[in-house]
């Protein structure tokens, strides 16, 4: 989205919440973001804070920290997957969820383990997702 570096993707979460609680014209990217955050009060707080504290801020699920970045990041790309239709496929799952779950947003919440599964195993493996496992785990939502 913005490159590789940690640093500067958190502070283009910030710099768009930034712009949009000030009313400032936004990019369609930061327009994304800032929505994102919208439907996560749980999250303003961060995005209120200086950006260096918040670049720098470690999340350890072992201390039951969930990372807001990560949470934002994999619903970004739920987004792009559903409007692209890539993997083929999954613009239905998140129709018939979002049926299920009530909206668009919960369904993206309930997708997440299965996105969260695929990549954790292509990193492990050094490969690409396997989109046929992605899609067959969503399928058993």
């Amino acid at each position: 989205m913005f490159g590789h570096d940690r640093a500067t993707l958190r502070a283009q979460y910030g710099a768009a919440w930034r712009k949009a609680r000030a009313g400032a014209m936004l990019s369609p990217l930061e327009q994304a973001l800032a929505t994102l955050i919208e439907e996560h009060p749980e999250y303003h707080a961060l995005f209120g804070e200086d950006d260096d504290a918040a670049r720098r801020r470690e999340f350890s699920p072992d201390a039951g920290q969930e990372n807001p970045f990560l949470h934002l990041g994999l619903h970004m790309a739920l987004r792009e997957q559903v409007a692209t239709d890539r993997p083929a496929g999954i613009r239905r799952i998140h129709r018939r969820l979002a049926a299920r779950q009530g909206s668009p947003h919960a369904a993206e919440h309930v997708m997440m383990h299965c996105l969260g599964q695929a990549l954790w195993e292509a990193q492990r493996a050094g490969r690409p997702p396997d989109e046929g496992r992605y899609l067959d785990c969503l399928n058993r939502l």
